[in-house]
This record gives C-alpha cells, sequence and structure tokens, in this order.
C-alpha cells in the first residue's frame, strides 16, 4: 500500500536548495534520487510552497515501477492548486496521473469528510480498506476551508455545490475517474451535488454513499445533543490562538458539548511554537467563518429531486446511524423507500442502510460494521 500526499496551496516548482542528487537503483532501474534518502523513499525537507503553510512539513512519497518507468509522486510533480489531498493506493495499484493513459487507471473511490473534519478524519479507515482491497486507491480530501486547504482561498458562495465543484475540478485535473463517492454528514451531499452537477468526469455506473445524512432537511437533535451550528458558534468566540488543547476541550464541556465532540474539535488545532520551545501555543487550521456559511448551505440545500429523478448508473446508498444525533424523520425514510422503487425502474438503485451500535461518527463509531457495509462497493472490479 502506498500513500501519494499534497498538501500545497498552489503551482509553484518544487526547490531543493543546496542538495546534491544521488543515483541509486531500484530493480536494475537507475533512478536519481535527492539527499536525504532513505529505504526507497525520500523526504522532502524544504519545499517552496507559494501561500501554503505547510511549507515546513516533512512528507514522503514511495516511489514505484510501473512498465520500467517511474510514477512519479503527485506531491512532487505535480502540485493541485484545487484542494489538499491525499491518494492512498492498494499494493497491487501500479498507476500514476502522470504515466501514459495506456496504463489501466485503477478503480477509484472518493472519500469525503463533513463539517471541522478532514481529509484525515478517512486516514485508518481508507488503509483498511487498500488492504482489503489492494487494486484500489482512495482519494481523501480536504474540502475548502477545512484542514491544509484552509489557506487556499476559495471565491464565494460556500455552498454545498460550490465545494462539489471543487472536488470535481480536482478529480479532473489529477486525471481520475471515480467509481464510488462515500460522504460523511456534510460530505455526503457534497458526493450527491457531484453526480448531480456532472456525467463526467465521474464513471458510469457510479456508487454514492451518504454516511448519515438525508438528502433535504437537517433536523436538530434533541436537548442535550451536539448542535454543529451551536459549536461552530461558539468556536468563533474563542481566541485564534491557544496554550492548551486540555483547555479548549474544558471550555466545550462546561458549555455542554459531549466530550467526544470536544476531543474532536481540539484535532483542528496545530501547534505553532517553535521546535523545542518551553512554552506551548495551537492555533485553528480552519477557515469558521467558511466553514459556517457552509453549515447553512448544507441545511438549506435539498437534493431530493436528484435522488427521486437518477440518471441510469447512479446507485446512491443512505446509512443511517443507529444512534444518530441528527434526527431522521418517519418522512426521510418513507420518501428514501419510495425512491428505491423509483429508481429501480429508471435504471439507477437506492438503498437504505442501518449501521448498528454507532453514532454520527460512524467511522469512528463503529469502524468494522461500517466496513462490512461498505465492502460490497468494492469487489467485482
Amino acid at each position: 500500500m502506498s500513500v501519494i500526499s499534497n498538501l500545497t496551496a498552489s503551482h509553484t516548482a518544487v526547490n531543493f536548495p543546496g542538495t546534491k542528487l544521488k543515483f541509486d537503483t531500484i530493480n536494475g532501474v537507475s533512478l536519481k534520487i535527492p539527499r536525504p534518502y532513505q529505504n526507497g523513499a525520500f523526504r522532502v525537507s524544504e519545499l517552496s510552497l507559494g501561500q501554503s503553510s505547510c511549507a515546513a512539513k516533512f512528507l514522503s512519497v514511495r516511489m514505484a515501477l510501473v512498465d520500467e518507468r517511474l510514477a512519479r509522486g503527485r506531491d512532487v510533480a505535480e502540485h493541485s492548486g484545487v484542494l489538499a489531498h491525499e491518494l492512498v493506493q492498494g499494493s497491487l495499484v501500479k498507476w500514476s496521473s502522470m504515466m501514459d493513459k495506456s496504463i489501466p487507471e485503477p478503480p477509484t473511490a472518493v472519500l469525503l469528510h463533513g463539517i471541522l473534519g478532514s481529509g484525515k478524519n478517512w486516514g485508518t479507515f481508507a488503509r483498511r480498506l487498500a488492504q482489503a482491497f489492494p487494486t484500489w486507491q482512495f482519494l481523501l480530501v480536504d474540502l475548502r476551508c477545512h484542514g491544509d486547504s484552509a489557506s487556499m482561498k476559495k471565491r464565494r458562495p460556500h455552498t454545498v455545490a460550490s465545494t462539489a465543484l471543487d472536488v470535481l475540478k480536482l478529480v479532473g485535473q489529477l486525471r481520475i475517474t471515480p467509481r464510488v463517492l462515500v460522504g460523511h454528514s456534510f460530505g455526503g451531499k457534497v458526493a450527491l451535488s457531484m453526480v448531480e452537477q456532472a456525467a463526467k468526469p465521474l464513471a458510469r455506473p457510479v456508487r454514492v454513499w451518504v454516511l448519515d445524512a438525508t438528502p433535504g432537511k437537517v433536523r436538530a437533535g434533541r436537548d442535550g445533543e451536539d448542535h454543529p451550528a451551536e459549536l461552530i458558534s461558539f468556536l468563533s468566540k474563542l481566541p485564534k490562538e491557544v496554550i492548551s488543547k486540555r483547555e479548549v476541550v474544558n471550555a466545550l464541556l462546561g458549555e455542554g458539548f459531549s466530550k467526544d465532540v470536544a476531543q474532536w474539535a481540539v484535532t483542528n488545532l496545530r501547534s505553532t511554537s517553535p521546535l523545542g520551545s518551553p512554552s506551548s501555543s495551537f492555533s485553528w487550521v480552519f477557515d469558521l467563518e467558511g466553514i459556517a456559511e457552509m453549515y447553512q448551505s448544507y441545511e438549506e440545500t435539498n437534493l431530493w429531486k436528484f435522488v427521486e429523478n437518477l440518471p441510469r448508473g447512479v446507485h446512491v446508498n443512505f446509512l443511517k446511524a443507529e444512534r444518530s444525533l441528527h434526527r431522521w424523520a418517519v418522512e426521510d425514510l418513507q420518501r428514501i423507500h419510495a425512491a428505491e422503487e423509483l429508481a429501480s425502474d429508471g435504471g439507477g438503485g437506492v438503498e437504505m442502510h442501518v449501521l448498528e451500535d454507532a453514532g454520527h461518527w460512524v467511522h469512528a463509531d463503529n469502524p468494522d460494521g461500517l466496513f462490512r457495509i461498505l465492502s460490497s462497493s468494492f469487489q467485482g472490479f
């Protein structure tokens, strides 16, 4: 299994100042590898990344041979100006968008996080999928205003539709044709919007998984449950720089948010302290103002008409978490079951699933159950 990362915000070329090149050999093929190198991988210690905030980061690129040619890692050869992303490839994938298109493209799944999340939320689960289905590759995306894409300024409006268009542009740029789209919560509506907006670069057939979200109205949780809009509002009142993650967790708990939500929220804090500094400081990585707009769009966006008139070759799966924080009304379930019959008549498909023993964060609460349910989409390729 290999992982290719792209954490950049511009098309600026990568520089290796003062670096000497060394020739090495892998499987009899002579390669130029910049120092420092180790174990068939090379480490990029200094990158010129334009406006990206990730310039000081280390990233590792695994090198693979395809028909005795080098498949260059996208983080070095092809910086995306669209969204930060990571590509997790199964061990049998021997393909790069930089290579000759005569090499068959592997089947690809795109994994989309929810509000206040990032592509890293899917990291462990994606690696498990890549191990079980080694011919597949999995694209993990940081949506606009989130994670490493937050530094990449996007034009308003910050909506479900504009977010979906970002992802469509990214897969087009990477020359990838996704066969499966998996979206959690806000990401579920983004996945639906991707299929609604464009026939290409999406494959037919394409399977869409909408995890713990409905196509229409977002129904507030009951008293005592966490409300995303309230969380966003509270986070906006906190300082942009804090000295302790624990301090933020305690503040959220004191405001009535659950421990799970509090611990999840602070994953968006990154250290700003110099290496070796005795003091600590952290800053938020997201664009909270943009995220507030995105969540409002999530509440307002209604994709029922699309779900009830699916194009041929589109199969949509809805998954409800048994202990979901977001209320599923009887009306929602009835409408999905009615759409199942309509879709089968039109050459598409709609299915409803329930993930037992899981709250809203399905891939953390019950990863085994989610894996079993999703696995059907990756078989037969």
